[in-house]
């Protein structure tokens, strides 16, 4: 057989593996366990949002948390980070407006030295909500919208199934071509990266959370340090799950049915900078591991499709077949996160095409970082920011 046979084949039998051997990341399955019945009394909330510079969808997403139907004490701290465009005064116009739950808009100044931007905000408004005394806390972003009953669904598989940390990854907003194109497959890869069951076995192989959406048990927040414990973390949700982990604490990790993002990403380089700012922090800025993860994304993505065509020009038929076939498994394992997403399953076909996208974000992350750029989000720069720490 030809070398483009042998590695088609090679690709081929790494599909196999993620197919059976990567705790079925690509099923969709893993939701909000089932409430085992209402708490006999429903402990203290405190929501704690950290915005910078988010006026334009504050009347989208903070309505939503002032709504919520809790039956226990709950109120909502935002916390103004800096932001330039009136997010705090608009806060504060939205809760006189629509009433609901207590709303305490505070505003804590620039970033001490060590300290990323939302986890400066973090701080402070987790210190806040801690002279409350609750037993839970909600992190949850700007961009995110909840469903009224959103807090109680949480707290009641918070409580009822003995979870320290109950994380629901937002289904983000999915309307323009780029994003059609991209948001999927963002999930997708971050659950082939971070296997959901392994997440939430009782005896976990993987540690993660998703920022948009994190309650925490309050006692267990301060056990474990958070957020002074990840403060310098660019990639924070799963630097915080860790360290909840470290502390002995049980973590839980699935798809939301009724937590949304709402910020839009309506062009290529939203997107792009979405991914870039991050992609390299989680690589640990490690050239090798840059360069094992470009070589793996081309052998299991590009790859297939590659020897299909490359075979039936060639009349090779072995590189054919088996290109054919990874690129078919791979499709397939698209097709339950495109449903999620409510996109039609003609997009499954071209994953490699969009993972060629995240190849070149990626390096485009590495190139910021050596020309001392770093991670940028509305308007900082983290020069060289810790990656999640591996343990």
């Amino acid at each position: 057989m030809s070398p483009l046979a042998w590695i088609a084949i090679a690709a081929l039998a790494v599909w196999g593996w993620l197919l059976l051997g990567q705790g079925f990341f690509w099923r969709t399955d893993q939701r909000l366990p089932a409430p085992v019945g209402a708490p006999a009394r429903w402990p203290g909330v405190v929501v704690v949002v950290p915005a910078r510079d988010e006026a334009a969808v504050l009347p989208l997403s903070l309505p939503s948390l002032l709504a919520q139907d809790y039956p226990g004490p709950a109120e909502v701290i935002l916390v103004d980070d800096g932001s330039t465009d009136g997010t705090g005064e608009r806060a504060a116009e939205l809760a006189a407006c629509h009433g609901g739950l207590p709303l305490t808009v505070v505003s804590p100044g620039e970033p001490e030295p060590g300290w990323t931007g939302k986890l400066w905000a973090l701080r402070h408004g987790m210190a806040l909500a801690r002279a409350r005394g609750p037993e839970f806390l909600l992190l949850t972003d700007a961009d995110i919208a909840h469903e009224p009953d959103s807090l109680r669904l949480l707290v009641e598989a918070a409580a009822g199934h003995r979870l320290d940390l109950v994380s629901q990854m937002a289904r983000l907003r999915v309307a323009s071509g780029w994003e059609r194109l991209i948001v999927p497959a963002f999930v997708y890869f971050f659950c082939q990266l971070y296997p959901f069951r392994w997440i939430n076995r009782r005896r976990p192989r993987a540690t993660a959370a998703a920022g948009g959406c994190v309650l925490l048990q309050a006692e267990t927040a301060e056990r474990a340090g958070v957020p002074a414990a990840i403060r310098q973390a660019v990639i924070d949700d799963v630097s915080l799950a860790r360290a909840v982990r470290r502390a002995g604490g049980r973590v839980w990790l699935g798809l939301a049915e009724r937590v949304d993002s709402i910020r839009p990403y309506p062009r290529l380089a939203d997107l792009w900078r979405m991914v870039a700012r991050s992609a390299y922090a989680q690589l640990r800025h490690n050239p090798a591991l840059l360069a094992g993860t470009v070589a793996g994304l081309v052998l299991v993505y590009l790859v297939p499709p590659g020897a299909l065509i490359a075979g039936l020009v060639t009349g090779d038929a072995p590189a054919a077949w088996a290109g054919g076939l990874g690129w078919a498994v791979m499709a397939g394992t698209y097709l339950p996160m495109l449903r999620y997403y409510r996109q039609p399953p003609w997009l499954a076909p071209l994953l490699p095409l969009t993972a060629l996208l995240y190849l070149l974000m990626t390096v485009d992350s590495a190139v910021q970082h050596y020309r001392g750029r770093g991670a940028a989000w509305k308007g900082r720069t983290y020069a060289r920011p810790e990656a999640a720490p591996d343990r």
